[in-house]
């Protein structure tokens, strides 16, 4: 595959926003996405939520941040997502931030 088609094969990838909920080891975190789905009979928007367990390799996310994940392969039997950044820290003391 040359270097273009992988660059656009990356971009393709959604990006999902959610708040970390947990933190349920060293590497790991648990991260609820809230997302809108319309009813298919009666038209209405419903709010639908999702908990995924997201790969923190630098354990830079803490309870309550808002951060930004995207898929990658499987790491675990539930874990397929990644955290790119912490979007908006929690307002939290930043003392017990990386903790497990």
């Amino acid at each position: 595959m040359t270097d273009i088609q992988d660059q656009t094969r990356r971009k393709s990838r959604r990006a999902l926003v959610g708040t970390v909920r947990s933190i349920s080891g060293t590497k790991t975190i648990n991260v609820v996405v809230d997302r809108l789905v319309k009813h298919p009979m009666y038209g209405k928007y419903v709010r639908r939520r999702g908990r995924l367990a997201v790969h923190d390799p630098r354990g830079e996310a803490a309870v309550g941040d808002l951060v930004e994940i995207v898929p990658c392969r499987r790491l675990s039997k539930t874990k397929s997502w990644r955290l790119v950044r912490v979007t908006r820290p929690s307002d939290a003391a930043d003392g017990d931030r990386g903790s497990a």
